[in-house]
């Protein structure tokens, strides 16, 4: 059985103590233990600590009335063991709670006495509005001297904002104790501070940090905003009067700090704060060094600013002891050295160890002094400290003479003085000096004060000469002028000697300090000399005179051929020039340079090169844009100097500075544009080629480019009629000139019309002389093949007497019967008919032969060739017809039951045939009473009668085809033409023949279908017809 002692039940009672027990507990148990009484299935016993124990249901019966002898000795089997496991369990509750606020740091420290527990549970709520501002599980250790525990907790907002309340409680695992009782940190929000209030109050942070503002309103009024700087921040309330805000990540801050304002409702300020922003310090650069091998001069860089100032800068401390500069000394060189840095953002540390020898920075050397000539000069200086006499000490001397500076160094031992040499005559100089330590070189020492001197005078150098030889026989001794550094003093002139290369003497001139040349006739100079003279030219200044220097002069000049000229460009060292090697130069070579477009005494420049050398960059500060410069190359010997090569280029080339004259002409179609040279000078540049432009507008478009530069016109082709405008610009490297501009209007070419009409007309003459000429030649064949003669009539008879009419009887047996048609055209060709009773009027005086009037009635006709010239409607004088006569023979014509038309028709007559006397006339009149129509009789051709002496005139062919509306003859003669037997075929041949005056003959008149066709042909052979008559032998 389980001894239940007095002690344990004491200790059960001082757990039970405070929790009271159910009210339902059965009369019959314990104290420290309840049954639910009327709950027969489960009786539950609670302890002190909350903790309960579920027991089964007891299988015993109970009675009706109350019984606990077997409850009660169960419960106490039941408490006996909880309390025996409590016992080892139960936490302590954390006592004496105390607090202590650091309100500059916003850090709360919590002390507490929590028996052997190491976990807690911290709880920090806001007291006002009770919002938990930090509840976590910390671990701490107990002081093992004051047996407590500690722990700090940083606030975000500043411990004055408002009242926090803190609880702790004891943790073991999932097991805690009670709560400590509350303890509050109060605030500056109570109610009896009814000031108005901002937290914190000149807080210092670090650039970068984030810090939270709060207000504490004034009693009664109403908060509207906290504003930073110009910003205005977002808050968070903390409790009725406090409202907070958070400034994130902050710049830097003034030398008086930022602002933090907070207003009430219409914006009134309240109340404010100020924060400042800086950064920690960060020294640099510590060293500590000797001046004088006994002290110490320790110095550093102070690096970033702060932002920190006044009472918050930043102090120094060098081996503990407070500076103020960024420099301090010390009597004794201690050898380590440390500086602290600090400011309330931090502070920062450096060290420095070394010896003192290793530590020198000598002074600056004092009192420099000099000893001068006129190639060196002395230096002399002094020490500050006796302990420099025995130290080893490398100087350097820094020596400047008209801009230049040149460093030169010095060893020695205490050194004090130095000597300069390779100085120049009668110049300025000023130097300084500085020293350091020869062996554990530290760093050069001050520098002294400058010292300035000249040194002396002496004889000048001996002058640069050349010569310049012009086209005129005449020319110049030239030489350099001496600059400063050459006279070696003031100059006082130059004296000028021409010498004969045997030596003899023979010309001396002086000239004044600022002449540089003296000028020479050759022509005179070679009366007296050979073909070379030598000129000598010596400066002289106070000290003396220069050493000689001579020029070879030839006195004949000799036409040599022109060399080619080379190019070359200009580079940023100058003209670079190379040559090849030429022995016969023992002395060098001389490079000459000038303006290329002088010619009389120009100003040149030379510049000699030493023998051996082949190649040279000309320089000059003569050189101008723009300038073409001529470069010629001399060799030097003893005899005068020989040209060997020649270049010419431009420094910078530039645009034409004047553009080229422009014309404008039309040849034919096309226009001729015709420009002038660009004069040389105005060139500027190398010409590389022209651009031909048409104008459209304000605007240009390339026609051409041309890359001669010798060009100087150019055709434009395929252009219509109207006016152009052509520009025409010169360019070289850099680029156009301005251009010219000239204006045409292209008109139509009326001389190549005129060519092509003449052309055209020539052509056409030559065809035809052509064809006239194969025609003369081929005249027979021609007349034979388009034209044969048709027979004339053989009329018996003296046809020698004057011409007249000719009467020609009617024969009995020579009849002409005309069968007309009626539709007979009466405008066609006919036979000219005169009536007998005319006849004899016109016939009075030439014979009085009787008049057969038993015959038909009869007309006369005149065997002629019928003109193919229109009709003319008129009656020739009897003159007339008689005088065209002479060979006409008389046919009786007899008019046969036709319809005759009564047209009478007349032929002009042809003057050349009436002159001839040979010719019928062509208009004599023949009446037709009774019909119309026109009767050809068919001639033959005959050789002409010298028997008769008359000339057979010549028939003009007559086609039958071009007879419109006329009769054929019907017989068994026709022509020997085939288209002639074709239209006469079907009549019979035994009709007679067409010089038969016993014949009778039957006229036809053509087929209608055939008449268009004949009046054609008829019109191109009388073309033939005169062609052959004019060309008849």
């Amino acid at each position: 059985m389980y001894n239940l002692t007095e002690t344990k039940l004491k200790r059960f009672s001082f757990y039970t103590r405070g929790h009271p027990l159910p009210v339902s507990c059965h009369s019959g148990c314990p104290a420290w233990c309840c049954c639910s009484g009327e709950d027969n299935h489960l009786r539950i016993c609670r302890q002190g600590l909350g903790q309960s124990i579920t027991m089964p249901r007891s299988n015993v019966s109970l009675s009706p009335k109350p019984n606990c002898s077997p409850v009660w000795f169960i419960c106490v089997l039941l408490g006996l063991s909880a309390i025996h496991t409590h016992a080892k369990e139960v936490l302590t509750v954390p006592q004496q709670v105390s607090l202590s606020a650091n309100k500059n740091t916003q850090q709360l420290s919590i002390s507490w006495l929590g028996g052997a527990a190491t976990t807690f549970d911290l709880m920090i709520l806001r007291t006002e509005l009770n919002e938990t501002v930090f509840y976590e599980t910390v671990s701490v250790t107990v002081d093992q001297a004051s047996g407590r525990h500690q722990w700090n907790w940083t606030s975000v907002e500043p411990l004055e904002c408002t009242s926090l309340s803190i609880k702790i409680r004891a943790r073991d695992a999932k097991t805690t104790s009670e709560w400590s009782n509350t303890q509050i940190l109060q605030g500056s929000d109570l109610p009896t501070n009814e000031k108005s209030q901002m937290y914190p109050q000149d807080r210092v942070v670090p650039v970068g940090a984030n810090t939270t503002f709060c207000c504490i309103v004034e009693e009664g009024k109403p908060f509207g905003k906290i504003r930073v700087g110009k910003a205005v921040m977002n808050m968070t309330r903390l409790s009725r009067r406090t409202y907070a805000a958070t400034v994130v990540n902050q710049r830097p801050s003034g030398k008086t700090g930022t602002n933090v304002v907070c207003f009430d409702n219409p914006e009134t300020i309240m109340t404010g704060a100020v924060v400042f922003v800086g950064y920690p310090p960060l020294p640099s650069d510590f060293v500590c060094e000797t001046r004088d091998l006994t002290s110490a001069v320790c110095r550093w860089n102070e690096g970033r600013d702060t932002r920190m100032y006044g009472r918050r800068r930043t102090l120094y401390f060098v081996n503990n002891r407070p500076q103020q500069k960024r420099a301090c000394t010390f009597d004794q060189w201690e050898g380590n050295w440390t500086l602290v840095a600090e400011n309330l953002l931090g502070q920062y540390s450096l060290t420095d160890v070394a010896e003192i020898s290793h530590r020198l920075h000598p002074v600056a050397p004092a009192n420099l002094s000099s000893v001068v000539h006129a190639w060196n000069a002395t230096v002399l200086w002094e020490w500050k400290y006796t302990g420099y006499s025995s130290l080893a000490l490398d100087c350097q001397v820094e020596v400047t003479s008209n801009g230049y500076t040149t460093n030169q160094t010095f060893l020695g031992v205490g050194l004090r003085s130095v000597v300069l040499s390779d100085l120049y005559p009668d110049e300025d100089y000023s130097v300084r000096v500085r020293c350091g330590a020869q062996h554990n070189f530290w760093k050069w020492g001050d520098w002294s004060k400058t010292f300035s001197f000249k040194t002396s005078t002496t004889v000048p150098d001996a002058p640069d000469v050349w010569m310049w030889i012009n086209r005129d026989n005449t020319g110049q001794v030239i030489w350099k002028p001496l600059t400063h550094r050459q006279s070696h003093g003031q100059l006082t002139g130059f004296e000028v000697t021409l010498w004969s290369p045997e030596g003899n003497l023979l010309h001396t001139e002086i000239f004044s300090q600022d002449t540089y040349a003296a000028p020479i006739n050759l022509t005179q100079i070679a009366a007296i000399s050979g073909d070379k003279v030598i000129a000598t030219v010596i400066a002289k200044n106070n000290d003396g005179v220069s050493q000689p220097a001579s020029v070879i002069i030839p006195l004949r000049v000799t036409d040599v051929g022109p060399l080619a000229v080379s190019r070359t460009v200009y580079t940023d060292r100058g003209f670079p020039l190379s040559w090849q090697s030429d022995a016969n130069a023992t002395c060098g070579y001389v490079v000459q340079w000038h303006d290329a477009f002088c010619t009389q005494d120009c100003p040149v420049e030379w510049s000699k090169v030493a023998a051996g050398n082949t190649d040279i960059s000309i320089e000059s500060a003569n050189f101008e844009p723009g300038v073409r410069y001529n470069f010629s190359l001399y060799s030097c010997s003893s005899e005068p100097p020989e040209l060997q090569q020649r270049w010419q280029g431009y420094v910078q080339e530039l645009v034409p500075s004047g553009p080229v004259s422009l014309s404008t002409q039309q040849q034919g179609s096309n226009i001729v544009l015709t420009w002038g040279e660009i004069p040389a000078v105005n060139r500027r540049g190398f010409l590389l080629g022209y651009n031909v432009y048409i104008s459209n507008g304000s605007k240009l478009t390339l026609l051409a480019n041309l890359l001669d530069p010798e060009t100087r016109n150019y055709t434009v082709k395929g252009f219509p009629e109207g006016s152009y405008k052509f520009t025409v610009k010169a360019y070289t490297s850099a680029g156009e000139d301005t251009g010219t501009t000239a204006s045409i209007t292209l008109e139509p070419y009326a001389d190549w019309l005129i060519l092509e009409i003449l052309a055209s007309l020539g052509i056409t003459a030559v065809f035809l002389v052509i064809v006239t000429f194969i025609c003369y030649k081929k005249r027979k064949w021609v007349k034979k093949a388009f034209y044969p003669d048709i027979p004339e009539p053989k009329l018996p008879g003296d046809w020698s007497r004057p011409q007249g009419p000719l009467d020609v009887k009617p024969s009995p047996h020579s009849m002409v019967h005309i069968v007309e048609k009626p539709e007979w055209d009466s405008s066609k060709e006919m036979l000219v008919v005169i009536p007998e009773e005319d006849e004899d009027e016109e016939g009075q005086g030439i014979g009085d032969e009787p008049v057969d009037t038993d015959e038909p009635t009869s007309l006369r006709y005149y065997n002629q060739v019928v003109d193919e010239r229109p009709i003319r409607p008129r009656f020739p004088d009897s003159s007339a017809s008689s005088a065209s006569s002479l060979d006409s023979a008389r046919t009786d014509v007899t008019y046969t039951g036709i319809q005759t038309s009564g047209s009478s028709l007349v032929w002009p007559m042809d003057p050349q045939g009436s002159s001839e006397g040979h010719r019928p006339p062509a208009d004599l009149p023949v009446s037709c009473g009774g019909g119309g129509g026109s009767y050809r009789p068919q001639m033959q051709p005959r050789a002409p009668s010298e028997d008769m002496g008359l000339v057979s005139p010549e028939p003009f062919l007559e086609p039958q085809a071009a007879s419109g509306g006329g009769y054929k003859p019907q017989s068994s003669w026709h022509f020997d033409s085939p288209v002639e037997d074709g239209e006469s075929g079907g009549l019979a041949p035994s009709l007679g023949s067409p010089t038969s005056v016993a014949s009778t003959q039957f006229l036809l008149p053509d087929g209608e279908e055939h008449a268009e066709e004949k009046r054609q042909s008829s019109l191109a052979a009388t073309w033939f017809t005169n062609l052959l008559s004019s060309t008849k032998p």
